[in-house]
């Protein structure tokens, strides 16, 4: 069996692969092309073009992340050739971790704290209950939902959403254009856990954003395609102006949206003339919400390997479907 790996860090995968697998030839995509040419199977994190053209006996494809677009939009991708992608593989705790600081970020009043530290102002906010703050989970996979429950289990009400019913146990799980708009319009924070696909892009709207309460708050730690960043920054209001608490009516000069946190972003990285960078109600990380652990990510790696080698079947995403 020859593996081929194409990552930033190839060489530490390679190791490691090389070590679970010592029968297999492993290695990087800097390697001659007469001796990867003719892998069987791919291990690669947004593998170039020429990788695949390249190619003459590849039979399965290991994707290192839980997106796939990147993968999926290279015009030069076989069409008959299985793709597997990492589903959680440690990924969920650290999500669980940076959803749980958006949301306290809004429902402790942090974002109200750091203005008010600004104006030397010392004045305590009346604390919302948890019982009394919704939050929405726009997407319920793998790792969404992990999420969902972690955050239904410090005591949020929790509403999910997925394209399809899905059921988990102390969420309330909504699907389809109905469910979604059921769930918006109770939910204090909203959290976009969707992958990126035709059905998916741009669901962040003026119209979804329109339908939550006033005062609600964005989370987006998924993926930036989700996200109409005109309509968001129009949802925002001016930048001087007072953001409204949750349930607040919205007069003329301030936004409907509280503020937003956000790691993910259709252009990355986030160009420096974005006017998201300067609004003073929007928090930006990098896309480091939830990097993928090497050490948990290498056994559903070897295992995929290990199940192709012995001519198993290896549930693979739905090209189609973008997931």
């Amino acid at each position: 069996m020859q593996i081929l790996i194409h990552s930033a860090d190839a060489e530490q995968w390679q190791a490691a692969i090389a070590k679970a697998l010592p029968k297999a030839k492993v290695m990087t995509s800097d390697a001659a092309l007469a001796e990867r040419q003719n892998a069987d199977f791919l291990v690669a994190w947004q593998p170039p073009g020429w990788l695949f053209e390249e190619q003459q006996a590849l039979k399965g494809i290991i994707n290192l992340g839980a997106g796939v677009d990147a993968l999926l939009d290279n015009p030069a991708l076989p069409t008959d050739i299985p793709i597997v992608k990492l589903r959680d593989a440690g990924m969920a705790s650290p999500m669980i971790d940076y959803v749980r600081y958006g949301v306290l970020h809004f429902q402790r009043d942090f974002d109200h704290y750091a203005r008010q530290q600004t104006n030397r102002q010392w004045l305590e906010q009346p604390v919302t209950p948890k019982a009394e703050w919704g939050i929405g989970v726009l997407g319920l996979g793998a790792i969404g939902a992990r999420v969902a429950q972690a955050l239904a289990a410090d005591g949020f009400p929790v509403h999910g959403w997925s394209r399809h019913p899905k059921q988990l146990e102390g969420i309330r799980c909504h699907h389809g254009k109905e469910g979604l708009a059921t769930l918006l319009g109770q939910v204090k924070s909203l959290v976009t856990l969707l992958p990126n696909t035709p059905a998916t892009r741009g669901i962040i709207n003026a119209e979804t954003l329109a339908a939550l309460p006033h005062g609600a708050s964005l989370i987006n730690p998924g993926r930036g395609s989700l996200i109409d960043e005109a309509a968001l920054l129009e949802a925002l209001g001016p930048v001087n102006a007072e953001p409204p608490h949750a349930d607040e009516s919205v007069s003329g000069d301030t936004g409907r949206l509280r503020g937003a946190v956000l790691d993910a972003f259709s252009q990355e990285p986030l160009p420096a003339d974005n006017p998201l960078w300067t609004h003073p109600r929007v928090l930006i990380t990098p896309h480091m919400a939830a990097p993928t652990p090497r050490d948990a990510a290498l056994d559903q790696v070897i295992d995929t390997l290990k199940a192709w080698l012995a001519g198993e079947q290896v549930p693979s995403i739905d090209p189609k479907a973008g997931y």
